[in-house]
């Protein structure tokens, strides 16, 4: 195992990392789409209309994903190319997949050292509601619980040793 996947085995560390993972999220979402993001509560699921991931390989291997109903991905659309939520199209799974590529980018930019350690995948967008993922990680996920415009969003990142 990587001295950076040890990072998460302790509960302290995966608070640690859990902060850094929100802290890449709300900053992200203020830069592109002008939102401040509040924290949700714990029970709170969106229906997994929409889920973008991101792979990560390096010093951290593992796969970030953003998770959202399909309405709030509409409006993080329009607010990131600035049009009405009406008038997006299939340009929503790009700014989903590059939303989530910024967060995974910026999550691993603020670990020190892990900056040029570990390469991101591209995108990938899944939309529909009738998909289960399986994984291979052999921790739970982090997992942060966020609402955008009183939508709820889970980022998650799931490491693999």
């Amino acid at each position: 195992m990587s001295p950076l996947n040890d990072l998460l085995a302790t509960p302290a560390s995966r608070e640690q990392s859990a902060s850094l993972l929100e802290l890449a999220t709300r900053e992200v979402f203020q830069l592109m789409l002008g939102t401040e993001l509040s924290s949700a509560p714990p029970d709170a699921n969106p229906h997994q209309e929409v889920t973008s991931m991101v792979g990560m390989a390096g010093q951290l291997c593992g796969v970030l994903s953003v998770r959202c109903e399909e309405k709030a991905a509409l409006v993080m659309t329009s607010k990131m190319l600035g049009v009405e939520p009406g008038e997006v199209g299939a340009e929503m799974s790009d700014a989903l997949g590059e939303i989530c590529n910024m967060v995974a980018g910026n999550f691993k930019n603020k670990i020190t050292g892990l900056g040029d350690g570990c390469m991101l995948s591209p995108p990938t967008v899944i939309t529909g509601s009738d998909y289960i993922t399986y994984s291979i990680a052999d921790k739970p996920a982090l997992e942060v619980r966020m609402l955008f415009e009183a939508m709820p969003v889970v980022i998650s990142l799931e490491i693999h040793s």
